[in-house]
């Protein structure tokens, strides 16, 4: 993985071409993951949360279902952005590997990714450990998320 800079370099260049304005280089990836992660994500774990723990079952219904409907969408976000994130980064001639930021948001796609196949194989037949499993996952994925955010703010700040 020491090569990734020079695997990735051929795109970089690409996107260099195009003449992107260097703040946006900078801070577009930020900006756009803020967005992501403190909105997206606040809604989708408090959906999450109130569907597991609301006594009203409708409303805890319709919190599961947009939990249900939201979360793979914040799943896909946050891989695009992990993409663009490392790019902006060989783009500006930064070491990748070497950013606390780049290894959190690495923990937090291999935890939604676990998160999702949990999901994904109906809690194992809708054992209630694994929901509970998944709720935990999640939410250290979001708390993790909050911290990369601090991680990637004091990064921007230093390039």
């Amino acid at each position: 993985m020491a090569n990734i800079s020079q695997l990735l370099e051929p795109i970089a260049n690409q996107f260099r071409s195009l003449g992107i304005p260097d703040p946006i280089v900078h801070w577009g990836h930020p900006l756009m993951m803020a967005i992501v992660v403190f909105v997206m994500g606040s809604f989708i774990g408090l959906a999450g949360w109130r569907g597991r723990v609301i006594a009203d079952s409708t409303l805890a219904m319709k919190s599961r279902a947009d939990h249900r409907k939201l979360a793979p969408w914040m799943f896909i976000f946050v891989a695009l952005g992990y993409i663009g994130g490392v790019l902006s980064l060989v783009m500006q001639h930064e070491a990748v590997l070497e950013s606390p930021h780049f290894w959190t948001g690495s923990i937090v796609l291999i935890l939604l990714a676990a998160n999702g196949i949990i999901s994904f194989t109906g809690f194992g037949g809708n054992r209630a450990l694994l929901r509970t499993v998944h709720a935990y996952l999640g939410s250290t994925a979001l708390c993790l998320l909050f911290l990369h955010a601090v991680l990637g703010f004091k990064l921007g700040l230093a390039i």
